[in-house]
């Protein structure tokens, strides 16, 4: 199974805004911290202020946080969300594919099951889950953490 590189710039982001949060971020922060396309992730950051994982912000002082707290953020769901398609092959495509053995094929529902677990295995996890450790990752990504205060919610407080 392969995520496509929306999925995953997505899931960088998502990493980036956890680490910084509470403070927000811009779209030229996380290129920079990651040396990604800047044009990509406005694609991507849009389409997760739309799905309510971040809010921005626009014009001066402006940018983005997470919505909620990363600990309400299924990596699954996620993937859900960002991914098109999840098939790995054609023929578990919904338009289905033009294999002449699908009528008895059994590497059809191996390769089902086995992106049933691995959605299973995202699904376990959230993305505080994977914000950790939380120095080194800010250390690489060049993006200072806050000492963070426990909270039910990023707007709690």
């Amino acid at each position: 199974m392969q995520l496509t590189q929306y999925t995953d710039y997505a899931l960088r982001t998502l990493i980036a805004l956890g680490l910084a949060y509470p403070r927000r971020m811009t779209v030229g922060d996380i290129s920079a911290a990651y040396h990604i396309s800047r044009h990509h992730l406005v694609k991507i950051t849009a389409r997760l202020a739309e799905l309510g994982y971040v809010e921005t912000l626009r014009g001066k002082g402006g940018g983005m946080h997470l919505a909620r707290d990363a600990s309400q953020i299924v990596l699954g769901e996620v993937v859900r969300n960002m991914e098109a398609e999840l098939a790995v092959v054609p023929c578990l495509k919904r338009e289905g594919g033009n294999c002449v053995i699908v009528p008895c094929c059994k590497l059809m529902g191996v390769l089902a099951r086995a992106t049933h677990h691995f959605m299973a295995e995202l699904d376990a996890h959230t993305l505080a889950d994977v914000l950790q450790p939380r120095l080194p990752l800010s250390q690489l990504l060049g993006i200072p953490v806050v000492a963070q205060t426990p909270r039910s919610s990023p707007d709690a407080g």
